[in-house]
């Protein structure tokens, strides 16, 4: 990474305090004793009865809690810098470690479901089993989908390739794929993921083209190798919702969080009877930018010049706790805790993980990663992902371990909350080009998270069922329907060419089965939350409600704390109306 500060050079205040999840003098002790657990909890292989399945559970999760301290410790040591062999290494170790103990684990699920439900419910609803009453619920909900012991044993086997396909597809894009180079006016360089964004924003129309037709035909090149990673990762979903029992793919994804198949319906539908809203969108870009004629390489340049280019860290963050305070002061005062302890560790040194995220660990205050380099954009990140921390900093401060965790349906919720608080908050004094940029901004968080997630949604539902009927998954096939959703979802107002087509073959989430909807009912909740928490100061304490609830309740049953049901249209529709409220403003100015 050319010019980048290294880590040394970097004040320790913004630099994340890891030491304090555990001593790295430690981890041989951690390892041991995840070794160990791995003969201890074989002790009750075969012999696990009502009365003493309380001691296996506890001594699971005694040792998954080591496994996630010493794994998150090591992941984000690592993360500092990537080029570190050390750590590397030691990341491989606490992997293989946690694969052991999982292995080790996998006759305790179908021990259980081997009992009588009465027994199990009884179990589920005692004061012993406190702790794990949604762990034993879930057994019993997937009573039937459990397999005999020896048979959850050699499915176990499976997860340490389960995810190759995925590995493979990430080897080529990250590493081996050859986009070739772009001048940007200062010499050449490779195109990378990270220019290619940069490219799509650039005013100039040529510099976008090409960066455009460069990276797709990067990916045309490789089309077949590619369909055939996407096919067998389709085909790996179609043997796990059978080997499982499951009557289709989607219906064993949406299983484990006990999400209604209607809530998937209800997304597409409502985004599909709104899609007009989008192609009117679609048309005022095009008008805006005052083309003769659209490309998809013309969707992410902005339509409004940037203000603020150059926010420092510390500004950025009373920002945002600005824009935060309806959450009430105590949730404020942990953001400055948060800040002041170092949760955060904020520059772009030399071999750093590139991105942000959030990653919590019990008992310990979570930690977040930033790249801050002082956009708009950065402020909308320290919100994004302090979003995430505080869920989990209140999730885990109100919930026993084994119910602290909250599931990846509800993981995007708290962070789009505090970005639509902080994009109100900056348009309360917004004006000119300033209320036209946030304008702008808004419009295409929403196109980008809640349309176009969406749009994957039904490229996925299509995939696995043609998978599931049979059907090859060759590139043809996957480039039409792409191209035929492309022209759905984008109206007549843009030109769709043949490069489009391949877009679906650079998605790496698609190599985690349908997953993409939840950006797009995520999005979907944070804006009713968001309205309700601006509209009405008693609806904050439902909220906290709902970010202390962690994994102690069904997602569906947790959105019921802040009124929302994704089983009925209105929360689509309410999100929908945003949107166009949002474009009707834009046009406006």
């Amino acid at each position: 990474m050319n010019g980048a500060l290294t880590r040394n050079s970097v004040s320790e205040r913004r630099k994340w305090s890891v030491e304090d999840i555990l001593s790295e003098s430690d981890l041989p002790k951690i390892f041991k004793d995840i070794e160990a657990g791995c003969e201890e909890i074989a002790l009750f292989k075969g012999k696990l009865t009502v009365e003493n399945a309380i001691d296996c559970l506890l001594t699971r999760s005694k040792i998954g809690y080591k496994i996630e301290k010493a794994y998150v410790y090591l992941n984000l040591k690592s993360d500092e810098n990537k080029a570190d062999s050390y750590y590397l290494e030691l990341c491989e170790k606490i992997e293989f470690l946690s694969v052991r103990f999982a292995t080790a684990c996998a006759f305790i699920e179908p021990a259980l479901s081997s009992f009588n439900k009465s027994d199990l419910i009884k179990m589920r609803d005692s004061e012993k089993y406190s702790y794990f009453s949604m762990y034993l619920d879930s057994v019993i909900r997937t009573k039937k989908h459990l397999l005999s012991e020896r048979e959850e044993t050699l499915l176990s086997y499976t997860q340490s390739f389960a995810g190759d396909f995925r590995t493979v597809f990430s080897m080529f894009d990250n590493v081996d794929a050859d986009f070739g180079e772009i001048d940007l006016g200062n010499g050449k360089i490779k195109i990378s993921h990270g220019i290619y964004s940069v490219c799509m924003q650039n005013k100039n129309e040529a510099i976008r083209r090409e960066a455009y037709e460069k990276l797709y035909a990067g990916y045309a090149k490789m089309i077949n190798t590619i369909a055939a990673t996407y096919a067998g990762s389709v085909k790996k979903d179609c043997f796990y919702a059978k080997a499982r029992k499951f009557s289709n793919c989607l219906e064993k994804a949406l299983y484990g969080e006990n999400i209604p198949a209607k809530v998937y319906d209800n997304l597409i539908d409502v985004v599909n009877k709104y899609i007009s809203t989008m192609h009117e969108y679609v048309a005022y870009r095009k008008k805006a930018l005052k083309l003769r004629e659209m490309h998809m390489y013309d969707m992410y340049v902005p339509i409004v010049n940037k203000t603020d280019t150059d926010i420092d860290y510390d500004k950025a963050y009373e920002v945002v706790g600005k824009a935060l305070e309806p959450l009430g002061k105590d949730y404020t005062e942990m953001l400055r805790k948060a800040k002041d302890e170092r949760w955060l560790d904020v520059e772009e040194t030399e071999n750093k993980r590139s991105g942000a995220y959030s990653w919590a660990v019990y008992g310990t205050h979570p930690f977040v990663l930033l790249n801050h380099k002082g956009t708009m954009h950065d402020v909308f990140t320290i919100a994004h992902e302090m979003g995430h921390a505080m869920h989990s900093y209140y999730s885990n401060s109100s919930q026993v371990y084994e119910k602290a965790d909250y599931c990846i349906f509800l993981a995007e919720i708290a962070s789009t909350v505090n970005e639509v608080l902080l994009i109100k908050y900056l348009l309360n004094t917004a004006e000119g080009d300033n209320r036209k940029y946030l304008l702008s901004y808004y419009i295409d968080m929403i196109r980008t998270t809640l349309f176009r997630q969406t749009m994957f949604a039904e490229f996925e539902k299509f995939t696995h069922e043609t998978a599931e009927k049979g059907d090859a998954l060759g590139y043809e096939k996957l480039n039409k329907y792409y191209a035929e959703l492309n022209v759905k979802y984008y109206g007549n107002a843009v030109v769709t060419d043949d490069n489009i087509a391949y877009e679906w073959a650079r998605i790496p989430h698609f190599y985690r089965a349908f997953y993409v909807y939840k950006y797009a009912t995520g999005i979907i909740c944070a804006i009713n939350i968001a309205n309700r928490i601006l509209q009405d100061a008693d609806f904050v304490n439902k909220y906290k409600e709902f970010l202390k609830s962690g994994g102690s309740k069904y997602p569906m049953d947790i959105l019921s704390i802040v009124d929302i049901d994704l089983t009925k249209k209105s929360p689509f529709i309410e999100a929908m109306k945003e949107f166009k409220g949002v474009l009707k403003e834009l046009k406006k100015l």
